[in-house]
């Protein structure tokens, strides 16, 4: 088998083929040697994999990347979701928070946590005065049963909580590596 080495495109030429764009931006080159790729590979398949669950640590550093030295405290946050899901693939769950939302006195985001799920912070709602009602209902997956945390964020910067303990009977969110 005759080896052949790849010759760098003259700039003249134009853009890189999305091919080319591909193995630049992982750091190959064309002349990547199959040897090399399927130790690579062999090395992936040998390699322990991380847990695919978030652990309550977990969700606390995610609290505290959001909350920084601010303090949390309970009440003005409700949190409704169902405390028995059947089914953790479609939990609806809403969120709502006592506030006037006038422009001096406003919940600035919205946001909520688990401690089962692959990744602790479920997501972040930005709000202002002109939202009328600090409310947001969505439907989320869940894991196994947990604790659900809802966190107010203020105009003010305070933070405000409300938690929740679901028991989820069919889980979502598995990533088993078998």
């Amino acid at each position: 088998m005759k080896r052949t080495s790849v010759i760098p495109r003259p700039k003249a030429e134009g853009p890189l083929k999305p091919q080319e764009r591909s193995l630049a931006a992982l750091g190959m080159t064309a002349g990547m040697d199959r040897r090399v790729f399927l130790a690579g590979s062999a090395l992936l398949t040998v390699l322990p994999f991380a847990s695919a669950h978030a652990t309550p640590e977990a969700m606390a550093a995610a609290i505290k990347e959001v909350v920084g030295e601010g303090t949390i405290r309970e009440g003005k946050v409700k949190l409704d979701l169902p405390p028995l899901v059947e089914n953790g693939n479609v939990v609806p769950l809403t969120v709502s928070v006592d506030s006037p939302m006038t422009p001096a006195d406003h919940v600035k985001a919205i946001h909520v946590f688990n401690e089962k799920n692959p990744q602790p912070h479920v997501f972040s709602a930005r709000l202002g005065p002109r939202n009328g009602k600090a409310v947001i209902g969505t439907r989320i997956k869940l894991a196994d049963s947990q604790k659900i945390i809802a966190i107010a964020e203020t105009s003010s910067g305070a933070f405000w909580s409300a938690s929740a303990d679901v028991i989820v009977t069919l889980a979502a969110c598995i990533e088993d590596v078998t």
